[in-house]
Order: structure tokens, then C-alpha cells, then sequence
């Protein structure tokens, strides 16, 4: 059966879905890219805006810089926790059905977070961050979106473009937490939990947009073109968590990709979730903060187009080597800055970009290693990963702060990169 871009999808329990002709899919890559791209932008700001003031909304509550560092626990421990799920959710009913999921549950989260800080609750928050960070989730699993139907020698920019749009969004919602907090000191409501609220509408309306756009589903459509051209039969059990960790057991790629993305996150979310306790240590007040953050977060989005134009020309282990280098740099800046904030903020910015050389990379390489019918699976369970080293790393830096200080966690965070390195070496010198 022909399926036409303005079809419906037929995703059954199978998730089987018909493939659309070789004309007709250039102008699907866009509308697909389109669609992520505005849900990236919207995400973003929903995420930025909260992920600004989660940990001093955390040390409010609690009353310790000590358990700070749980709120970006809390924050990636949504998204470790819902990726397989989430995964096994995409695999049978496609990319569509789990975004939707994955915006609703953060706005649900949000929305608990916020009755955490009214009540003082620390707890409540932290079950309202959990939540919250399920919206990261969606924006972490667009990336494959935009991979699904992407040639192959342009999956790193397909990757890298709809990491971008986050830009936009990451970049405004933490200058928009003052104001945020300012709109809800009328109403009860701590001034650090009303960017939680915005993040809260906010997803609801990128739910509501990829309910309604994202069709037909760009990973069902990938499968029925993957089928058509091999004469393979799409199976169930071809692509059930199960093919995936075998096809990640098969594939050193496979294994050198999920140390990346894995080592890279845990990097980034560790040294900047303790960054405005740091900070505010050495009188910076929210204005300052929501600044440094932003600059850290357009070194994450803005230069992945860059990253991903790299990662397909130079080759995704060329570009985790970069990310290597640049991650290391900017713990060198962050760690011994002391009292400056101008070398904060541009450690911060290195640091974003070494995250964006090693998520765009990592992810390209993900894609290549594994078959099309098992990377729904590979994808979650690398976000899982991902998002479980940097809970663990998040947990470990409020602890390490409140012991000995900001400057040994950028020490102890670039020893992670160690692994990340020589797995890469290896697998360039394999290929020699």
C-alpha cells in the first residue's frame, strides 16, 4: 500500500507503517525538520528556564548546599528513567507517541515541583524534578528523530540541526527566570519555582504541536523504507530491547558511542548544576546567574551545526576527540577561576561546546553502528545511560562542593573523560 507524506500513520502494536516514494521524501525531511525544530526551541525554554534555578531552588527549600546537587539528580533521573520506556513506547507506536508522552509527563512534573516550593516540601520537589526532567527527554529523543530519515553521510547535521533549535529557547529561558519568579510573588508562590510554572505550559504546548504535525511518524516511515529496500520483514522481535543490546554487544562503535554521550553528559551536568551555587558563593545574584548559564547553554546548542558538519566530514571519532580536548579545557577554566566570573562563564561556554561535540558525534555513531530495526531500542538505552552517569554525577558533585569545593569537581569530572578517550583511540587505531 502507497502511502502519501499527508497520510496518517498505521502504527499498530507491529508499529508497521507504509513507506512514502523516493519523490516525496525531500519534502518530508523538511516537514519533519520543520516540526522538531519549533518543538526544540519551545522545549528548550521550558527546560533552561526550570534547570536555571533548580539547584538554589533546592538549597531554598532544603536549607543546605549539600542536597543542591540532588535537584540535578532529580532533574536527569526523568529522563534515565523513562528512556527505555520510552524506547519500547517508539519502538511499537513510533517517535510521535513518545514525545507527546514525554512533554505531558514534564508538564505534570513542573506543576509538582512548584507544590513542592509552595509547601516547602523537599521531597515533593524532588518527585516534581524527576518529572520535570521527562521534558529533556523529548528533546533528547528528537535528535534521532531528525537521524531517522537522514541520508547517511548527513545524519551528524540532521543531528545537529535540531540540537540547534534548542538554542533559541536555552538560551532565553534563563534570562526569563527573573521575571518568571516576578510573576508569581503574588500569588504565594517562591520567586525560584515560578520558572517551573512557564516550563510547565510551555510543554504542553510542544505536546499539543507534535501531536497534531508530526506526521506520518518519520521512524515508522524509516522502518517500512529500511524493509522495502532490504526485503526484510519487519518484525517485532527484530526490534525489542532485547536486539538492541545485542546489536550494542555486537558493534565496538556501538560501545565507543555510549561511553560518549554517557561521559560527556555526566561532564557537563556535573560541573554546571553546582555552577551557580559557585557562583552565588562569590556574590552573584540571579540576573548574573541566569547569564553565565545562558552563555554555557549557546555553547551547547548554538555550534552543533558546526559539530555535526564536522562529524560527516571529518568522521564522528575525529569530533569525540575534539569533545576529549574541549571538555578538559573547560574544567581547566571552571576549576581554578576562584572568584572571577568572566572565567566562569567562559569555562561554562567550552564546556557546552564539548558537549556538543561529544552528543552530536556519539549520537551520528549510535546511528551508523546498529540496524534500522533495532536503534529504537540502542537510542533509549543510550539516554538511559547517559542520564544515569549524570544523576550519579550530579548526586556526587553537591556532595564534593559542600566537602572541598568547586574547583576538586572539575578535577574529579575531567578524570571521567579518561575512558571516553581511550576508547576513541582505540577504535582510530583499529581502523589504521
Amino acid at each position: 500500500m502507497t502511502k502519501t507524506p499527508d497520510a496518517p500513520d498505521t502504527p499498530a502494536l507491529g508499529g508497521t507503517a507504509s513507506a512514502v516514494s523516493p519523490a516525496a521524501l525531500p519534502q518530508l525531511r523538511r516537514r519533519v525538520q520543520a516540526v522538531l525544530v519549533a518543538t526544540q526551541i519551545l522545549g528548550g525554554l521550558g527546560i533552561a528556564t526550570g534547570v536555571a534555578l533548580a539547584a538554589v531552588l533546592a538549597t531554598e527549600v532544603s536549607g543546605t548546599d549539600a542536597l543542591a546537587g540532588l535537584a540535578s539528580t532529580a532533574t536527569v533521573a526523568g529522563p534515565a528513567l523513562l528512556a527505555m520506556p520510552l524506547a519500547a513506547l517508539m519502538a511499537r507506536r513510533g517517535r510521535r507517541a513518545g514525545l507527546v508522552l514525554a512533554y505531558l509527563l514534564g508538564a505534570l512534573g513542573a506543576g509538582v515541583a512548584v507544590l513542592g516550593a509552595v509547601v516547602g516540601s523537599f521531597p515533593v520537589l524532588l518527585i516534581g524534578l524527576v518529572g520535570f526532567g521527562a521534558g529533556s527527554s523529548a528533546n533528547l529523543a528528537a535528535r534521532f528523530a531528525a537521524a531517522d530519515l537522514a541520508e547517511p553521510d548527513r545524519r551528524g547535521r540532521a543531528i545537529s540541526t535540531v540540537v540547534w533549535a534548542t538554542t533559541i529557547g536555552a538560551v532565553l529561558g534563563p534570562n526569563i527566570a527573573a521575571p518568571a519568579g516576578r510573576s508569581v510573588s503574588g500569588l504565594g508562590i517562591p520567586v525560584a519555582a515560578g520558572p517551573f510554572l512557564w516550563a510547565a505550559v510551555v510543554f504542553v504546548v510542544s505536546a499539543l504541536v507534535v501531536a497534531v504535525l508530526l506526521r506520518p511518524d518519520p521512524l515508522l516511515t524509516a522502518r517500512a523504507l529500511a524493509a522495502d529496500d532490504e526485503g526484510a520483514a519487519d518484525l517485532p522481535e527484530n526490534r525489542s530491547l532485547r536486539a538492541g543490546l545485542r546489536a550494542v554487544r555486537e558493534s565496538p562503535q556501538a560501545r565507543i558511542a555510549l561511553v560518549t554521550v554517557a561521559a560527556s553528559h555526566a561532564v557537563m551536568v556535573s560541573i554546571m548544576s553546582m555552577t551557580p551555587v559557585a557562583l552565588t558563593h562569590h556574590g552573584a545574584g540571579i540576573e548574573l546567574i541566569g547569564l553565565v548559564i545562558s552563555v554555557h547553554i549557546a555553547g551547547m546548542y548554538a555550534f552543533s551545526p558546526v559539530m555535526g558538519w564536522l562529524a560527516d566530514r571529518l568522521g564522528r571519532l575525529a569530533v569525540i576527540g575534539l569533545a576529549v580536548g574541549l571538555l578538559g579545557v573547560a574544567a581547566l577554566l571552571a576549576g581554578t577561576a576562584g572568584a572571577s566570573h568572566t572565567r566562569v562563564a567562559a569555562g561554562l561556554f567550552v564546556l557546552g561546546l564539548g558537549w556538543s561535540a561529544g552528543l552530536v558525534s556519539g549520537s551520528a555513531l549510535l546511528t551508523d553502528a546498529v540496524p534500522q530495526a533495532a536503534r529504537a531500542a540502542v537510542q533509549g538505552l543510550s539516554d538511559t545511560v547517559m542520564n544515569t552517569a549524570a544523576g550519579l554525577g550530579g548526586l556526587a558533585a553537591g556532595v564534593v562542593v559542600s566537602q572541598v569545593g568547586y574547583g576538586p569537581l572539575n578535577a574529579l569530572a575531567a578524570a571521567l573523560l579518561l575512558p571516553m578517550a581511550a576508547l576513541a583511540l582505540r577504535g582510530v587505531l583499529r581502523r589504521a
